[in-house]
């Protein structure tokens, strides 16, 4: 009997480039993984970044390396590279983080590859606003093809797979619900916010408490047998 003897195809997991070209670039990389992965938590949507694409079973050369995607209906847990074959799902959003050695592709080849795969919202953000005018842009697929998203009054662009609207503050790249226009918080953003609520808090406690010192002071003022 002849048994068939299948071919395994390695797939790599780096592409031997670096992850970012300057710091700024490449924080504003993980800044933006971060934003999307809590806002995400424990729901099931996969938030990941500079981990490599594979769009062709059976071809370790067809590959895309988006700064960060996130994927919706799987399970946010580590993968080495993502396999479009096996995952079942087609990231719907790409963010990426635009710099003077990657602007070529990001605005040529990746957009390409990411209509031909089906990525419904496809965002660029130039960190230093020296390569990508403006800064932010949007695009929604459209029949296979990306159209603008036009911006809002304040320069922001809604994201309909996100339900975000992402927005240039300070000087930053951030994300605000777009029901309540509460700004996606960092890690430490957050742990900064609830210091302060637990200061204020407990000044507020502070202060109940001086005030009930003192009136059990007057009233034992007031109840003292030589007081008129």
């Amino acid at each position: 009997m002849n048994l068939v003897k299948l071919k395994t195809v390695d797939y790599p997991e780096s592409d031997g480039c670096p992850m970012g070209e300057t710091d700024d670039h490449r924080e504003a990389m993980v800044r933006v993984i971060e934003l999307l992965k809590n806002h995400y938590h424990g729901q099931k949507v996969y938030v990941s970044g500079d981990l490599l694409v594979y769009y062709e079973q059976g071809n370790a050369q067809k590959f895309v390396v988006p700064d960060a995607f996130v994927a919706k209906g799987i399970a946010q847990s580590r993968r080495r590279v993502y396999r479009l074959w096996v995952e079942g799902v087609v990231p719907q959003v790409v963010i990426e983080t635009t710099s003077k050695s990657t602007r070529i592709k990001d605005t040529t080849d990746k957009p390409q590859i990411f209509a031909k795969l089906g990525v419904c919202e496809y965002f660029l953000h130039d960190p230093t606003g020296e390569y990508l005018e403006p800064s932010l842009q949007g695009y929604r697929l459209h029949h296979g093809e990306y159209v603008a998203i036009e911006p809002d009054s304040q320069g922001g662009l809604f994201s309909k797979e996100l339900g975000l609207v992402l927005r240039i503050t300070e000087g930053e790249l951030n994300f605000f619900d777009a029901k309540s226009s509460r700004r996606l918080l960092t890690n430490a953003e957050s742990a900064n916010v609830e210091a302060e609520a637990r200061q204020v808090e407990a000044e507020a406690r502070q202060r109940a408490e001086a005030e009930v010192a003192r009136l059990q002071a007057e009233l034992a003022r007031l109840q003292r047998p030589d007081h008129c």
